[in-house]
């Protein structure tokens, strides 16, 4: 079967926006000059030291190897402890440290998107498109609680800046990138304003067709994606900005790894937010943000493909879940010499429906019928002492109310019968308390060492409490009787800092207490329950430059888990992973390679796994070339080039659906294989 995708909307205006931004007539009326050591940079193939104790900033726009990611989660890889739950193509399921789910925060412009698929097909940063962000911030651990509830793996937040502007100006980023596959993708920037306010717009547009592996293997991936940005901000001085901001988008995904694939992913965004910095006495700064998200996603087995007659859904079917996200953050910042305070309250309302039907486009005249009610409401507290110096202690409080009303009349039982629920109407609360405590200090000779204590409580989340078709033995279903997630973790690192070499570890052991399992029983049924479980890992880096121009790095990453009861591994860890690198820069034009290994995984639990997987068996280790070029052709134009897994090496990830019968994998689980030799060539264009 041969698959056309055509272009969405935005692909027409996004080319003529390209054409006309890249000529220098155009260029030469930018307000905010920009010069060659402040427009681009080296290539990104793994994230630099962290910037401070457990966390990590980086620019997602910069050029990125491998190819440059279509999603939120494949961009987080650059990361040391992340990997992604894999399918093929786009739309990977992240996970930090072996954890994944609402264990890991998830906000964009301090708002949370919610997916809606019951099986996660569209996680929260399939909505997210990197390189429309100026920073991505990560978190490690239950490390802070400014940023919503039930953090416990860690928290990562994808932020827009606010362009400031002295006098009349504007601001432009554009790029264009091709590659193997029918890979292309456009991306634009462009910011007008002056002292007292600014206009915002960009957009993207991403699109790939069906790759092939190693051993020359078609695997159904191909993607459409495209999203749209407008913000409009009022600068009355240098301390305020009041900001609107909406956006839009919608996309198309074939899995290689599911019954069915993603044939819509629209999205509508809406937020406002304000803040005030320099306030008078201690009272430093105020911020107040309010948002509005929605996800409408179609899941179907005959758009993008055709219906198996052999397999478990032989006839055309779709489904249409959406969900509503409502919600605000109001907090505020003091200091006092060496003392910080930061304080504040926040909230979040969500509702979810779905529809679906046999036949061909049937669910569409089927009317919403919502299913979950999901709230929560925060206030937190973090105090810094020590704020500045050498010595320092932070430490943060968290109390959430959080509650779900159970709105079905029915479930699916045994064999797919429907059945009355039993807790149709039914409303959950629970008062949950989340907190943590870090010391850090700066030793000598560019040595600093750190360690922390920290608690999360979490709320079930709705695949949890709403997907599994069964709860623990003896319970009438998963939303009676699932308990509250508690992570209690200590985390301990150093970070040596020399002129030329630096280094960094990071080291985690945690007990879960009433840890969220999924178990995967015969007939296609699902049963969610409580255990306790032990977490412990590691991470590592190395940075080395022995001349000006060349940089040599490294970095290792190592995640370990097991159930308390049995002593049983826990599912979907990660293997060990190790990333070496290195890159030269010349004064225009510089180069790099990347080398990554990976381990084997003989800890597997092929009977139990997350709501998207589990464990398929053990898997075999690998590594994997690839190179990377730039040439810089003047102060505002760049040239990035690279070709991934330069020896076109057949091999799986761990963390991986079981390929689809539909696309004539066997019936046995099979992991689907990754991209084989992959090449991609990328202009980027700031002024």
């Amino acid at each position: 079967m041969t698959l056309t995708f055509r272009a969405l909307p935005l692909r027409a205006p996004l080319c003529l926006a390209l054409s006309a931004i890249l000529s220098p007539a155009f260029a030469q009326h930018a307000g905010h000059p920009a010069t060659s050591a402040d427009t681009f940079d080296r290539i990104t193939v793994t994230a630099r030291a962290p910037s401070s104790a457990l966390t990590w900033q980086t620019d997602p726009r910069l050029p990125r190897q491998p190819v440059p990611a279509s999603d939120g989660a494949d961009y987080l890889k650059t990361v040391p402890g992340f990997a992604a739950v894999r399918n093929g193509g786009t739309n990977g399921d992240p996970v930090l440290r072996g954890m994944f789910g609402s264990r890991l925060g998830i906000l964009s412009n301090d708002g949370v998107m919610v997916g809606a698929c019951p099986s996660r097909m569209d996680n929260p940063l399939s909505y997210i498109s990197p390189e429309n962000y100026d920073a991505l911030t990560v978190i490690k651990g239950p490390q802070s609680v400014q940023w919503g509830p039930g953090n416990s793996a860690g928290t990562v937040r994808f932020e827009r800046d606010v362009p400031r502007f002295e006098t009349p100006g504007r601001q432009l980023s554009a790029s264009a990138l091709g590659g193997s596959h029918n890979r292309n993708d456009q991306v634009l920037d462009a910011t007008v304003g002056s002292r007292t306010g600014y206009v915002r717009l960009g957009g993207n547009r991403s699109e790939a067709g069906d790759y092939r592996d190693g051993n020359g293997r078609r695997v159904p991936s191909a993607w459409l994606k495209w999203n749209a940005e407008a913000a409009i901000g009022w600068t009355p001085d240098a301390d305020t900005v009041l900001e609107l901001n909406a956006g839009r988008g919608d996309a198309r995904a074939r899995y290689a790894g599911r019954g069915m694939d993603g044939s819509a992913f629209e999205r509508d965004s809406l937020g406002l937010r304000f803040e005030r910095s320099n306030l008078p006495g201690a009272w430093d700064t105020l911020q107040a943000s309010a948002y509005l998200n929605r996800a409408d996603h179609v899941m179907d087995n005959y758009t993008l493909r055709e219906p198996n007659p052999a397999s478990s859904m032989p006839m055309p079917m779709g489904s249409n879940p959406d969900r509503r996200t409502a919600g605000g953050r109001l907090a505020a910042s003091w200091q006092w010499n060496a003392v910080e305070l930061v304080a504040g309250v926040d909230h979040q309302d969500s509702k979810h429906r779905r529809r679906s039907a046999m036949g061909r486009d049937a669910w569409r005249a089927q009317p919403r019928v919502a299913d979950a009610l999901l709230r929560n409401s925060g206030v937190f507290a973090e105090l810094t002492t020590g704020h500045n110096t050498a010595s320092r202690w932070v430490s943060g409080l968290r109390i959430d109310q959080a509650s779900a009303r159970d709105l079905r009349s029915a479930i699916n039982g045994h064999g797919g019968m429907s059945r009355p629920n039993p807790t149709a109407d039914l409303k959950r609360e629970e008062t949950l308390g989340s907190g943590f405590i870090r010391h850090e200090r700066d030793l000598t000779n560019g040595l600093s060492a750190y360690a922390g204590l920290g608690h999360a409580s979490r709320m079930p989340d709705y695949w949890e409490l709403f997907s599994a078709n069964m709860g623990p033995m003896g319970t009438p279903n998963a939303f009676a009787a699932i308990s509250p997630e508690r992570t209690t973790q200590l985390d301990a690192g150093l970070h040596w800092r020399g002129q030329r070499l630096q280094g960094w570890v990071s080291a985690y052991a945690g007990q879960v207490n009433d840890y969220i399992r999924f178990e995967y029983l015969p007939g296609g049924m699902t049963r969610a329950s409580n255990i306790d479980a032990r977490i412990a890992g590691a991470e590592a880096g190395l940075e080395w430059q022995p001349r000006t121009d060349l940089r040599l790095g490294s970095s290792l990453a190592y995640a370990w888990g097991e159930q308390r009861a049995d002593d049983r591994p826990l599912a979907q860890m990660p293997p060990l992973e190790a990333r070496l690198s290195a890159d030269w820069q010349g004064q225009r034009v510089n180069a790099g390679a990347l080398l990554r290994v990976v381990g084997a995984q003989n800890r597997v639990n092929p009977g139990l796994g997350n709501v998207t997987s589990r464990d398929i068996g053990p898997s075999a280790g690998f590594a994997v070339f690839s190179l990377n070029a730039g040439y810089r052709i003047n102060d505002h134009l760049q040239l990035s080039a690279g070709i991934d897994n330069l020896f076109d090496r057949a091999y799986s990830e761990h963390l991986n659906l079981a390929g689809s019968a539909d696309f004539g994998y066997p019936a046995d689980p099979v992991r689907i294989n990754e991209p084989g030799r992959n090449a991609w060539l990328k202009l980027s264009f700031q002024h």
